[in-house]
């Protein structure tokens, strides 16, 4: 397994073996998981291979095992903090690969009534479970099959707190160059935060480098012990997405028609809640809007462009350029963070004791897909074992449908000290 090997990741790892002698603390897991995929027999991917088994590397099944050791420590006045993941995973046919992740590394302090830090942090905001509108520094990408540890975004933060109330400051990407994308583009994020009786309530700024402002807001309601409501609300003036050049649907491309590109006014939107008797038996229920995904006439013409490909294969067209063509088709799905601008989550959870099965459903009203999930987890105190189903539903046509990996199942073992 490949060590600490850059010159920040040596260091923090120095530190972390130091901080016990620093009166500071140290601590880490180790987690280790089997992720199986199957890979479709529809789709866009599907046909390709059907055309030419070699056109892309199919979906394979891997063991991962990660070791995370997370140190803190006192020094020079700052609080110092650092978290490094080594990860090595072996996919099923193919070679094993190992790296080392410093995930965060971060000095801490106080300046007045203000704390500040510096350093790569996770900086994670707003209120959803299957969708954050307010993200806007993390950008996590939600809903995992198997949660792993989130590597923080380099930031420049500084908050004050007070019994009711919070501010946040934050410039996100403050080195990496102007014309970066996504989740790494430099920006400046503001938060406040302001307790209203048993209501939280938030509001959110961002000023992009290239995407310019957005705004937002937020709350979350205790209304009884069972009972939780929550929403998110966002308005941004521009947001980074991705476009099809294709000339014509019937048209063979020479090159991926995937272009990168900024796009206008956009809207996301959340509401949902959580109810929880006695017994710990919950049920969560999430609707969310989401302006950046593809509209539904996107997909209409993404749809019309592989049915003329399927047409092209069938007249005789030459195999490797269509299979060339359908494999891009597949790359939509690795575009966007969501698929379909409605979406409709429900999720039921019960805790009995050291288990805690669960079963949820992410579906489209759009297209009527579904993306199914069932998972068991044992919890100790130093162990917590996990296995799930992961599978989509719905009609053939529906775009849940068309991905190249259809169903997965995991197990894991996690063991913290």
């Amino acid at each position: 397994m490949t060590r600490c090997s850059n010159r920040l990741a040596l260091l923090l790892c120095a530190a972390m073996a130091m901080a016990p002698a620093m009166g500071g603390e140290l601590r880490g897991s180790w987690q280790s998981y089997w992720l199986a995929r199957s890979a479709a027999q529809a789709g866009p991917l599907a046909q390709a291979h059907a055309l030419l088994p070699a056109i892309a590397a199919a979906p394979a099944s891997s063991g991962v095992t990660l070791a995370q050791v997370q140190g803190s420590a006192v020094w020079g006045g700052l609080q110092w903090h650092a978290d490094v993941v080594a990860r090595a995973e072996r996919p099923e046919g193919g070679p094993g690969h190992s790296q080392a992740t410093v995930m965060e590394g971060y000095a801490a302090g106080t300046l007045g009534n203000w704390q500040w830090s510096l350093g790569r942090k996770v900086v994670g905001w707003d209120v959803g479970y299957g969708f954050r509108p307010n993200d806007v520094v993390q950008q996590e990408v939600r809903r995992l099959l198997v949660a792993v540890p989130l590597q923080g975004r380099p930031v420049l933060m500084a908050e004050r707190y007070t019994p009711d109330a919070a501010w946040s400051l934050v410039a996100v990407n403050p080195t990496t160059e102007r014309s970066a994308t996504g989740a790494r583009e430099p920006a400046l994020a503001a938060r406040w935060y302001q307790r209203l009786g048993a209501a939280d309530a938030y509001a959110f700024a961002r000023w992009g480098q290239r995407t310019r402002g957005s705004l937002g807001a937020a709350f979350a309601w205790v209304v009884s012990d069972a009972l939780e409501l929550h929403g998110s609300l966002r308005h941004m003036a521009h947001f980074d997405t991705w476009e099809d050049t294709s000339a014509a649907p019937a048209a063979l491309a020479l090159a991926s028609p995937w272009r990168t590109t900024t796009a206008g006014a956009a809207q996301q939107a959340l509401l949902g809640g959580t109810w929880t008797n006695a017994q710990q038996v919950s049920v969560l229920l999430e609707a969310w809007y989401d302006g950046t995904a593809p509209s539904a006439g996107q997909w209409r013409q993404w749809a019309q462009r592989g049915e003329a490909l399927q047409r092209m294969a069938a007249a005789g067209g030459p195999p490797a350029a269509v299979a060339g063509n359908l494999a891009w088709q597949a790359q939509v799905f690795n575009a966007f963070a969501s698929l379909r601008r409605q979406s409709l989550l429900l999720r039921g959870s019960w805790t009995a004791g050291a288990w805690e099965p669960a079963l949820d459903m992410l579906y489209h009203p759009e297209d009527g897909g579904a993306l199914l999930t069932a998972s068991l987890a044992w919890k100790g105190d130093r162990w917590r074992w996990e296995g799930g189903l992961r599978a989509s539903a719905g009609p053939a046509g529906a775009v849940v449908r068309q991905l190249p990996v259809q169903r997965q199942a995991y197990v894991q073992a996690v063991w913290s000290f």
